[in-house]
């Protein structure tokens, strides 16, 4: 199952619907979303009805525990558990994206604007036709190997992406290669569009213009010497083996993988912007402890659900630097349409209606958040209301549509039809926010005649797992962070949503990506919300608001709207 997990962009690369309100979760940004700047920026960091506005700084310093005092070249963040995958366009998560993101740089990347601005590459060109794009690299990028990053590599990655054998998450595709298709059917052994014009110079041409063509394929580059050595068409499984000794060309070099405990990451001496300020970073699982650890000093930075109460708590530890920020992420339940009984649109939407989505998102995170109902971040230039059904919750339109649909209530007031009870099977993780979901739904469900059987795992991996084998009706996810409107629908024309195919929303997307012009762009995305709207294939959950809380000591921390802390890591240090 290809989940478009990659990183939860973002960002923070994920934060996941289910994830505690009181429980820490510290993400770094591999992608971002937010307002182009055509249309001016958007303050994603006011939490003001938390009572927080802007960065509120440590008290007292003094008062910092001694464990997390004597720390000199070490900087510890909480993270929830990757799975090891660490190969970019390969991760399993949004937290394998987390700690690809200081091990690989981008060609280009994208400034507190959302702007593109260079990274391994110095500079590019793009043709006046918006067809070819010449990408010109830095001389002094090496990989962490010490060897240099050519063209050679770049060529390599793209490539690899459009091999028939991957099954990522990442799509390449879309940006219409010339000659991509026929290297995907095996008719060439070579992309006739991509062009290796020097060691330090490359081209690709596109059939047609692509709106995301330059982030798309300014993406991580892969070590040709190294992923490539045994890669041959049609055969990427070797690359697994790959995934826990990774050469990259970020500011970190991979140092020790303890799963279930921390990942070890020490500076690169080889990373093109110079060595990073702190040598040694550490990501700490802390799944359910996060309070505990940066109240003991043993982390120096999580992320919380950004209610009231947290930030009132988080100013009482007057050691710690208060950061409100509000993702570019949207929250979802993931529904499993190859399940007969979820592939009437009625059904889908009589669950929206039966789901107090208020109580359980917003309220209970004392108003750190909102509902959402379309597949984009209200802090993008994409988002629109216009059209769109708010599925307040309504038991009684519920019952209505579930009648409908011919779901008549049984002797125990569970809905059936053909002998078969109306039910829903829910997956979550376990942390607070899930024992919310679950006493509220099940309440809610029961009201309108449906069976509610909750499962709740220890870990995301293993939720993962579950929904990889299809035996579940909906599972909480909430995507990475995106940079692109396209992001967020892509999902829904991938394969990703099992059991959900519609060719028109395959045309909207390819048309949205067809044209630069964010006015038609606009519009395109605003009919395809309002078709996503109505037809449900996954319930939109919530918009978080977050706050970092981090030591005092801490020098250098930024975030973007776009990109999270990702950016601005390598420029962490303890003073």
């Amino acid at each position: 199952m290809r989940q478009n997990l990659k990183t939860l962009s973002v960002l923070i690369g994920m934060i996941f619907v289910l994830a505690a309100c009181s429980s820490g979760e510290a993400q770094v940004a591999t992608s971002g979303n937010g307002t182009t700047n055509n249309l001016g920026t958007v303050d994603t960091t006011s939490v003001s009805s938390s009572g927080l506005d802007g960065l509120y700084r440590a008290a007292d310093l003094s008062k910092l525990p001694d464990t997390a005092q004597k720390r000199t070249d070490t900087i510890i963040v909480a993270l929830t558990d990757p799975s090891g995958a660490f190969t970019p366009y390969f991760h399993q998560s949004g937290y394998d994206g987390n700690v690809a993101s200081l091990l690989f740089a981008s060609l280009v990347t994208v400034d507190q604007e959302g702007l593109p601005v260079p990274d391994l590459a110095e500079s590019w060109d793009v043709s006046d036709d918006q067809l070819t794009y010449t990408f010109h690299l830095r001389k002094d990028s090496k990989f962490s190997d010490g060897s240099p990053l050519t063209a050679n590599d770049v060529a390599f990655t793209w490539t690899l992406l459009h091999d028939k054998a991957y099954d990522g998450d990442f799509d390449i595709a879309s940006t219409r290669i010339k000659g991509g298709k026929d290297y995907t059917d095996g008719k060439v052994e070579q992309i006739t569009g991509i062009q290796v014009i020097d060691p330090l110079t490359i081209s690709v041409t596109l059939e047609q213009p692509n709106a995301t063509a330059l982030l798309t394929l300014g993406s991580e580059v892969l070590s040709k010497a190294y992923y490539g050595k045994d890669y041959s068409f049609g055969q990427l499984d070797y690359i697994k083996n790959l995934h826990s000794t990774p050469v990259g060309n970020g500011p970190y070099k991979l140092d020790q993988f303890r799963p279930g405990q921390e990942v070890r990451f020490i500076a690169n001496e080889y990373y093109y912007k110079g060595k990073p300020k702190t040598e040694r970073f550490i990501y700490k699982t802390a799944e359910g402890d996060a309070w505990q650890f940066i109240e003991t000093g043993e982390i120096d930075f999580a992320s919380f659900t950004a209610t009231s109460e947290n930030i009132s708590k988080l100013k009482n530890i007057p050691y710690l630097n208060l950061l409100p920020y509000t993702p570019s992420t949207y929250g979802y339940l993931q529904l499993n349409l190859e399940k007969e009984h979820l592939q009437d649109k009625r059904v889908r939407q009589a669950l929206a209606y039966g789901l107090d989505r208020q109580s359980i998102y917003v309220d209970a995170n004392q108003g750190a958040g909102a509902v959402a109902n379309i597949p984009s971040s209200p802090i993008s230039w994409s988002y629109t209301e216009e059209g769109i059904n708010p599925y307040g919750y309504d038991p009684d339109q519920a019952n209505q549509l579930l009648d409908e649909a011919g779901w008549a209530r049984g002797a125990d007031g569970i809905r059936e039809k053909n002998g078969q009870k109306l039910s829903f099977h829910y997956l979550g993780t376990k942390s607070p926010a899930s024992d919310i979901f679950i006493a509220v739904a099940k309440e809610n469900l029961e009201a309108i005649g449906v069976d509610f059987h909750p499962e709740i795992f220890a870990d995301f991996n293993s939720l993962l797992s579950k929904v990889e084998g299809g035996d579940y009706d909906a599972a909480s996810f909430s995507t990475p962070m995106l940079t692109d409107p396209s992001e967020g629908v892509l999902k829904f024309v991938n394969d990703e949503i099992k059991g959900y195919n519609n060719p028109k929303v395959k045309e909207l997307y390819n048309k949205g990506l067809a044209t630069t012009d964010i006015e038609e762009r606009k519009q395109v995305y605003h009919e395809l919300y309002q078709l996503l709207n109505d037809e449900l294939p996954v319930i939109f959950t919530n918009y978080r608001k977050t706050v970092y809380a981090y030591n005092g000591r801490i020098e250098g921390l930024e975030v973007s709207p776009f990109r999270g802390i990702a950016t601005s890591l390598p420029e962490w240090s303890l003073k």
